[in-house]
């Protein structure tokens, strides 16, 4: 299982990195490889509003349909319209090319909640 070290882990598999005054939400690399093949993503829309560990998107795969949550509140300010095409970038890339949205939040407390790199290995690592 790989882990982005510069990511925070929520415990339904969403990461979360800090990317200037944005942050960047994908699934980890644990959660695609459950998933399989992804075949379709419905992505939300700019400007939508999301509070934290709400749905704001479903991934498909050949095995199931996954709810997506939000590890931390915010506005979406760009989805990923890549995946649209070519949903298989996030079992190609989970952590770079497969990145789900991009939000802006003032929800640091949030944040500071998220399970480290080694905290997050520690829970999925124990699954089936």
């Amino acid at each position: 299982m790989k882990l982005d070290a510069d990511a925070r882990y929520a415990e339904s598999h969403e990461w979360i990195r800090k990317e200037g005054d944005a942050f960047v939400i994908g699934i980890s690399d644990h959660a695609q490889h459950s998933l399989g093949d992804i075949v379709f993503v419905d992505l939300p829309k700019a400007g939508a509003v999301f509070k934290a560990k709400t749905s704001f998107a479903v991934v498909e795969s050949v095995k199931a349909a996954a709810d997506i949550y939000l590890p931390i509140g915010g506005k979406i300010i760009a989805a990923n319209e890549r995946l649209t095409e070519s949903p298989e970038l996030i079992n190609q890339d989970c952590y770079g090319e497969g990145w789900i949205v991009r939000i802006e939040s003032d929800a640091s407390g949030d944040w500071d909640a998220l399970l480290t790199p080694e905290d997050y290995e520690k829970i999925a690592g124990t699954e089936e």
